[in-house]
């Protein structure tokens, strides 16, 4: 059963965020993307914090970990978030789902050249399968992607690239941090930079009392993608990152066209149509033959209890 979990963290992890796109839709409609991350990462960090001051999870991290981890939180979530949201502003949903499925492609090439991760023939050819069911989904949906922003395209690979990137950094981090104290570290620097940006934008327009004002009827929202989707969703991930490869990982990502699908059918009664059901058996294949015939993945050391391996680093507390 143990050697299931990391798929099953990455069912999770595909749950999970394949749901959040009902609750980030409806947000966006009254707040402002960083406005709407501000108070996103700052819910997170707040229950990991409680969490960890009531014992629930026990993380040892110095300033020097952080500096460490800085060029993975650059990605994720710094980056990613800014260049998708700013990328689906420009162009459309469809598009920018289009756009963000060929992550899983991306992250095999990284990996091949950077962790020496090379995928078969045949896991290869499924990790495509997946990328196509996407596409093929969202092009039968959207018939006309003619006229895109060529900002928005940009700001969109620019994503990939992010989240591409992030793929590989985390893969190599599980080295030597533990997927919670990688997840840590993403909450602080997203709280911090995020919620700076947001503040900034409100006091430069006058409404800086008006900052937390949203929470009174948005709560559950940002409930969700903190401790959610945020939080639980990036622990999982970390965790899968730390088991097996970067293309078997990013993969499971493209789970989440199936469950914005289902969940749009159960919860806001959308139809289903023949199309949706064929790329969803496409997806569902890739991701099943992308995890089946992959070679064995590098053995990673498991951390000890402190964040490094070699040493034991004082709580920050």
């Amino acid at each position: 059963m143990i050697r299931y979990l990391p798929y099953l963290a990455g069912v999770g992890v595909a749950l999970t965020w394949g749901m959040s796109f009902m609750f980030t839709s409806g947000a966006l409609d009254t707040m402002a993307p960083f406005h709407l991350l501000g108070l996103r990462f700052a819910a997170a960090l707040a229950a990991m914090a409680f969490l960890r001051v009531v014992g629930i999870i026990k993380i040892k991290v110095a300033p020097r970990d952080y500096l460490s981890l800085l060029p993975l939180t650059f990605f994720q979530p710094f980056l990613y978030f800014a260049a998708e949201t700013h990328g689906v502003l420009l162009t459309s949903a469809s598009y920018s789902g289009m756009m963000i499925a060929i992550i899983p492609i991306v992250v095999a090439i990284l990996a091949a050249f950077i962790l020496k991760e090379y995928p078969s023939h045949l896991q290869a050819g499924f990790i495509v399968a997946s990328v196509l069911g996407v596409i093929f989904i969202i092009y039968m949906d959207s018939q006309s992607i003619a006229g895109v922003n060529p900002l928005g395209t940009a700001a969109l690979l620019g994503a990939v690239i992010a989240a591409a990137s992030f793929n590989i950094a985390s893969r190599k981090a599980s080295v030597n941090f533990k997927p919670i104290h990688i997840t840590w570290i993403m909450m602080v620097v997203g709280a911090i930079v995020f919620n700076s940006i947001s503040i900034g934008q409100h006091f430069a327009a006058g409404n800086l009392e008006g900052y937390l004002a949203p929470l009174s009827y948005i709560w559950p929202t940002i409930f969700y993608l903190g401790v959610i989707s945020s939080v639980a969703a990036f622990f999982m991930y970390n965790f899968v990152l730390s088991k097996v490869t970067a293309a078997q990982a990013a993969v499971f990502a493209n789970m989440v066209t199936v469950v914005a699908i289902t969940g749009g059918v159960i919860f806001r009664g959308d139809n289903f149509f023949w199309y949706q059901i064929v790329g969803t058996a496409i997806i569902l294949a890739g991701v099943w033959g992308t995890n089946r015939f992959a070679p064995a993945p590098q053995e990673f050391q498991e951390p000890e209890d402190a964040a490094i391996i070699k040493q034991e680093v004082p709580d920050s507390n």
